[in-house]
């Protein structure tokens, strides 16, 4: 699990990841000089730094290097996410809080970020739900009653922070799902 970024160098990442292209040491230190004083020679340590944490490649162009970012935004958070959770003595617990905490723009995010992960497959019932509607409707009550339904109890998303087929999101490393 990677260590949060310090703010600077969250600062720096937030542009290599924005522009989402090789960026040079004056690029970066153009765009910084926009918010706060700060030298070419503190940047330039900055990505150093980063490239030896493994946050970004870097290719020798002339007498400089262009730096890339080595995963995405979404996957730092992920990881960051994961950890969080991961440490917890009740992750169960820590999932509700976490979900209780998130605006409705953000379980919108979450519903479709689990269909995403879960992906187009058929369950048991599925094609029978699409035909009649209120026959889900039925067996979801039925679970909520605590009657015993072919999945009733189950965890429809698997181990939590798990793709089907044991892939962990966190390892996503360019945000392609693959």
């Amino acid at each position: 699990m990677p260590r949060p970024l310090g703010e600077l160098e969250d600062s720096v990442m937030t542009r290599v990841w924005k522009w989402n292209r090789p960026v040079t040491v004056r690029e970066v230190l153009e765009d910084l000089q926009q918010e706060r004083s700060i030298a070419y020679t503190t940047v330039m340590t900055v990505l150093d730094n980063l490239h030896q944490k493994g946050w970004v490649r870097r290719e020798a162009e002339g007498r400089a290097y262009r730096y890339e970012a080595v995963s995405t935004r979404a996957a730092y958070s992920a990881a960051l996410m994961n950890d969080a959770w991961s440490q917890s003595d009740n992750p169960a617990a820590a999932l509700v809080a976490f979900f209780g905490m998130m605006s409705q723009e953000q379980r919108h995010a979450l519903r479709d970020a689990m269909r995403i992960v879960q992906g187009p497959e058929e369950g048991p019932g599925d094609a029978e739900t699409r035909a009649a509607p209120e026959a889900s409707e039925e067996k979801r009550d039925e679970k909520h009653e605590g009657k015993s339904g072919e999945n009733a109890g189950e965890n429809p998303a698997g181990n939590a922070g798990e793709k089907p087929g044991g892939e962990n999101p966190a390892s996503d490393r360019d945000g392609t799902g693959r």
